[in-house]
């Protein structure tokens, strides 16, 4: 299985991940990982943060021209802003400055929950770990889980659904297409007018010191029935990639296939009824077994089903506020406002593509532990053997 840990602060010199558990043979380039990373980077409403970071990664370990070794894989990502902050947040206790300490938590941060629980008088030491910055590496190793998944047909994608309540509309097209009219929106969307008014009130946003969430959606196609298992609870597919995409910072919700609506609605208008045509295995399907619905979107009793899965994620207002919200000074226990931090208006498309990113982690670890093998060569002749087998169902 892959497992993987990042460390680094958001004003710190760099983000790095080690990823262990990658198979050797896997193709990956540093490119490939840097047009995720530019990708987070995208989206109308960002902050003055992303005027300084232009992100690449550094391939340390794990990667032998162009291939990967099967040895742990480190995968750095460096802080430009770094160079303005060396004093501030050196390691080194000749530099301590306690007129720089931030006393006023922000509400809605982990500021006054991870002071108390970590023993800080400095918030700064809270933020800096807790920053959304940290998913920049998380993005990185998800390309690598991209790329694992690439050589099997399985890919990762998604769009922005909504943005401060306004929904855009979802064309009724397959994934690819959506993530094509996505690419080519500044909210990675599929509706123009949508996108207008998402801006506009992104604008309006901003005039007033506030933030705007909204929901992204994410979409895999590709994935072979039977990815997750129903006989433990830790072991459900649904279970783990919900928990993934809770763990990215600012969300707040998580839907697979209809989610929250199956709760207004009949059975009979919910589960996705089952066909059988053999002539789908000529064309390529690994089943001949259908759904000519996707309620479920793609999972049923914790395993995948064959079906594209479906997920939402929602996430809330992003809480530093130019107009900052009423908060109670650490030190001296006055009312203040609560500090402000240099933060975006809006990162919902950047939302998407780390969701995307924890998504195709998930995705890789199981393929894996069904599927696993040391090598690109050795997966492959696992995954040919069970196509076989259920091609034959």
């Amino acid at each position: 299985m892959l497992r993987y840990l990042t460390a680094g602060e958001s004003h710190g010199p760099q983000l790095t991940a080690i990823i262990e558990g990658m198979p050797s043979g896997i193709p990956l380039e540093a490119e490939t990982i840097n047009r995720e990373l530019a990708r987070r980077q995208m989206g109308y409403g960002r902050g003055g943060r992303m005027q300084i970071e232009r992100d690449t990664v550094e391939i340390l370990s794990g990667v032998r021209w162009g291939r990967t070794l099967a040895s742990p894989l480190t995968l750095v990502v460096k802080n430009r802003d770094w160079e303005n902050w060396s004093l501030k947040m050196s390691p080194s206790s000749e530099h301590r400055d306690d007129s720089l300490a931030v006393t006023r938590p922000r509400p809605g941060h982990a500021d006054l929950s991870g002071a108390l629980k970590y023993d800080h008088d400095d918030v700064r030491n809270i933020l800096e770990r807790s920053s959304a910055r940290e998913t920049a590496v998380r993005v990185a190793v998800g390309a690598a889980a991209k790329a694992l998944l690439q050589p099997f047909g399985i890919r990762v994608g998604g769009i922005v659904s909504e943005v401060g309540g306004v929904s855009a509309p979802r064309p009724d097209l397959p994934p690819a297409e959506l993530w094509e009219r996505a690419a080519a929106s500044e909210m990675f969307c599929c509706d123009a007018a949508a996108e207008q008014e998402m801006k506009r009130a992104i604008d309006a946003a901003k005039a007033c010191g506030d933030t705007l969430g909204g929901v992204v959606e994410v979409q895999v196609i590709g994935v072979p029935p039977g990815l997750g298992s129903y006989v433990q609870w830790d072991r459900k597919l649904d279970a783990r990639l919900a928990m993934a995409l809770m763990s990215i910072q600012a969300i707040k919700g998580v839907e697979v296939g209809m989610g929250f609506g199956t709760a207004h609605i009949p059975g009979s208008l919910v589960h996705d009824e089952l066909f059988r045509d053999a002539g789908r295995l000529e064309q390529g399907a690994a089943t001949a077994y259908y759904r000519t619905t996707n309620n479920a979107g793609g999972i049923e009793g914790g395993m995948s089903n064959g079906e594209p899965i479906v997920l939402r994620a929602a996430m809330k207002p992003i809480p530093t506020l130019y107009k900052p919200l009423r908060s109670v000074d650490m030190r001296t226990h006055e009312a203040f406002e609560a500090a402000v931090e240099r933060s975006d208006t809006c990162a919902v498309p950047a939302a998407l593509v780390v969701a995307e990113a924890v998504v195709a982690i998930e995705i890789a670890n199981a393929f894996l532990e069904k599927f696993g093998g040391d090598s690109l060569g050795e997966i492959e002749h696992n995954y040919a053997g069970y196509l076989e087998r259920i091609r034959m169902a």
